[in-house]
């Protein structure tokens, strides 16, 4: 018997031989037919490493690849993810845009297996209580959006991160300036003279050193979600609260298969990196203001992690747009873009020229009176 089948009856449910899924509310794996609790305790024993980046590149084993438990893949011709979840499963739309236009896949070449992953906290009754709070707050939005039974479409999706981790020694040299004032002279339009105080810029040569250990730095690899959603939610606590993966977390949850591969990742990390060690050397140059600023920035001891990470997301249409609602699954913070009522817009429009047009017409009465 193959490891996968093994790995796959693993959770199945003790008392009826039912499929058991991973409950929040519990954290743990529930049964969801009869209701019963397994026993099976996840992620432990396993360990949480991190991989030298360079190493890694070169080659990946393969016994380090697929998901070690039987799944299978459809791919959205709408947004271009590929869902993954398990064999019984049957999709009819895509998770992350409500196409219909999904086709199966056979991977070319297996993913990755991930390292570790952040369990789901965050149970489905309080996400949607979430959303309606969420829908509430939006003045802006239509009327009839809160009237819908969006809440309807919402679902559990585990999403592909990687992490790195990197030393920087960095040396930068800039031109630090420092502020001071200057009394000049001048005649004015009547042809008196007169002085003014202007402000000028000293400038001298700096230089220093710049030593900072990126710790986790997260890099999205999702074609599924809006990233900008994704980063509002964020921070995912991967650097203290990660569990070793284990195929169990994953048992009646769709997951997402990452399509930023790790060459690509690793590439947006190191500008990520560049542009926050030029932050750091900017913080140290002294003077009142700076230019020219120069980093030298060398990156030592780059390892990298590939884990997963819960959202809940809603997906809907509105009109002829779609959107989408992101809510993090371990803390519970949520982000979302909604469609606007060019109504409630104008009508803020108008309220406000009404209020300057009273004040206009207050100042000119006054100044009338006087």
């Amino acid at each position: 018997m193959s490891d996968e089948i093994k790995a796959h009856d693993k959770y199945s449910c003790p008392s009826c031989g039912g499929e058991a899924k991973w409950n929040p509310a519990k954290q743990a794996l529930v049964c969801a037919y009869c209701g019963c609790v397994s026993p099976a305790k996840l992620g432990e024993g396993g360990q949480i490493e991190e991989h030298d980046l360079a190493a890694a590149l070169r080659s990946i084993s393969p016994d380090d690849r697929g998901w070690a438990t039987e799944k299978k893949s459809v791919k959205c011709q709408s947004c271009q993810a590929i869902t993954v979840f398990d064999p019984n499963h049957a999709a009819q739309r895509c998770d992350f845009c409500g196409s219909s236009a999904i086709i199966p896949v056979e991977e070319q070449t297996r993913h990755i297996r991930p390292d570790s992953l952040l369990e789901f906290k965050v149970a489905e009754k309080q996400v949607r209580e979430s959303i309606r709070q969420w829908y509430g707050s939006r003045w802006f939005a239509p009327n009839t959006l809160g009237t819908r039974a969006l809440t309807d479409t919402v679902r559990g999706i585990y999403i592909p991160y990687w992490t790195f981790d990197a030393q920087v020694s960095a040396d930068w040299t800039a031109e630090s300036g420092d502020y001071y004032n200057e009394t000049e002279y001048y005649t004015d339009s009547e042809g008196k003279r007169q002085s003014r105080s202007v402000q000028k810029i000293r400038w001298y040569r700096t230089s220093g050193h710049v030593d900072h250990f990126f710790d986790d730095e997260l890099v999205p690899a999702t074609k599924g979600v809006d990233i900008p959603l994704l980063r509002h939610i964020e921070p995912f606590p991967t650097t203290t609260d990660l569990k070793p993966y284990d195929p169990g977390f994953l048992s009646g949850w769709v997951v997402e298969q990452y399509q930023i591969d790790l060459v690509a990742a690793a590439q947006a990390a190191q500008g990520i990196m560049q542009q926050k060690t030029e932050r750091l050397c900017a913080q140290q140059v002294p003077g009142d203001t700076h230019r020219g600023l120069s980093v030298d920035a060398d990156f030592s001891g780059q390892t990298f992690k590939h884990i997963l990470v819960p959202v809940w997301l809603l997906a809907y249409t509105y009109g002829s747009q779609n959107f989408q609602v992101v809510i993090n699954g371990y803390t519970g913070a949520i982000s979302g873009r909604y469609p606007k009522s060019w109504m409630k817009i104008t009508l803020l429009v108008l309220a406000i020229l009404a209020v300057i047009g009273v004040i206009f017409w207050a100042a000119h009465r006054h100044s009338a009176v006087r």
